[in-house]
């Protein structure tokens, strides 16, 4: 058998120190391959265009495209990479639109090293990543906007993680409850926005601000 396969990263900062942080961060885990750096958006469409990277990690303030664009723009272009957020911002608006963008995590500059490269990981395979920090945000955002449907608070939280695209299983272990009580407030959330599937009701959340 050959060598497994590295995972191949993208960095996208135009913090010179960013930079090196988190080039040191990969270079210390073996599955790990950094392939390329770049400090704009416009770069890093043009970057991985070139390289096709596994995941990429951006930035979100940047000179030019901000990495909110360059994300919807490298999701267009460069469908299989996987976009991960690292940024000091945890605002709710900023992860939302961050996710809207097609971001598949999100995490804070106050990750650590272990956390930084799990997050690579679960993002190479396909899973979301989100810093707690985002998810809170979310929730708070949640909670404290304008509805306009009867959703209990247990509904609210299971909407917010089903927004992120975690899966019933994921979501009971965020919650501490079983799959079967998250597949019962998913029905309770389907009934209430009138609609019959996840990619709907997480469409219609959008639409209507409730994430």
């Amino acid at each position: 058998m050959g060598e497994p396969r590295l995972i191949r990263v993208v960095i996208v900062d135009d913090h010179p120190m960013a930079q090196a942080g988190t080039r040191h961060f990969l270079n210390a885990y073996p599955d790990m391959e950094l392939v390329g750096v770049a400090s704009s958006g416009e770069e890093a469409l043009t970057l991985c265009q070139q390289l096709q990277p596994d995941v990429v990690l951006m930035d979100v303030v940047m000179p030019g495209m901000d990495g909110i664009a360059a994300t919807k723009a490298l999701k267009q272009a460069v469908p299989a990479t996987r976009v991960i957020i690292v940024t000091s911002f945890g605002e709710a608006d900023v992860v939302q639109r961050a996710l809207q963008a097609g971001a598949r995590g999100y995490l804070l500059k106050n990750a650590t090293a272990s956390e930084l490269v799990q997050a690579v990981r679960n993002a190479y395979q396909g899973r979301p990543v989100m810093a707690h920090e985002a998810t809170e945000a979310l929730m708070k955002s949640m909670s404290e906007a304008n509805l306009g449907h009867d959703f209990t608070e247990r509904e609210r939280e299971v909407l917010a993680l089903l927004a992120q695209g975690l899966s019933n299983l994921q979501i009971a272990e965020r919650l501490f409850v079983s799959a079967a009580t998250v597949k019962f407030h998913i029905g309770g959330i389907f009934a209430k926005l009138g609609v019959a599937t996840r990619a709907e009701a997480i469409a219609l959340a959008y639409q209507k601000r409730l994430v």
